[in-house]
């Protein structure tokens, strides 16, 4: 692990979830009827993107992003999850209106209890925060960023941090 996360980890409240962390464990809605569960994701790496909410400019800039982005991230086996407050219902929609190709898992009841997990909950808001964690293929947080609420991340630092998983397995 010869890398660090771009987030301050001190115990300051906008502090996620670091480098180096078992990641928690999870069972999320996909669907109305369809959980997902990130343990049985293991062996290979999963990128999770906290989002505040369906239906938002910057959100939807962002999705598109990772969505474009999901031939390079699958050359690293990764496998991509979106999380956000809203239902599955509102995931569903917003799936096949933005044509997204991969899962947005529901963090709304009880609400955002994954998120705060992972230090990702805005309480003011009642929406999870706008975070990046790559685990890697054993459970273990490798990289994590905490994005500005109004700024699109972007898929780079994944892709670096997805890059360096794979050299260090090398």
């Amino acid at each position: 692990m010869g890398f660090m996360t771009q987030t301050d980890t001190s115990a300051a409240p906008d502090s996620i979830l670091s480098a180096g962390t078992p990641a928690p464990d999870f069972t999320l809605p996909a669907t109305p009827d369809q959980t997902l569960t990130l343990s049985e994701l293991r062996g290979n790496p999963v990128v999770l993107v906290f989002y505040p909410a369906d239906w938002s400019s910057v959100c939807g800039d962002e999705l598109a992003v990772f969505n474009q982005s999901l031939p390079l991230l699958s050359e690293y086996h990764a496998v991509l999850l979106g999380i956000s407050v809203d239902s599955t219902w509102s995931h569903q929609a917003y799936r096949q209106s933005r044509k997204l190709e991969f899962d947005l898992l529901s963090d709304y009841h009880p609400k955002g209890e994954v998120s705060k997990l992972y230090g990702s909950y805005d309480e003011k808001s009642g929406s999870s925060k706008r975070s990046l964690f790559v685990i890697d293929g054993d459970g273990v947080i490798s990289w994590s960023y905490l994005s500005p609420v109004a700024i699109n991340p972007g898929v780079n630092g994944v892709l670096d941090a997805l890059d360096e998983l794979k050299k260090s397995a090398t």
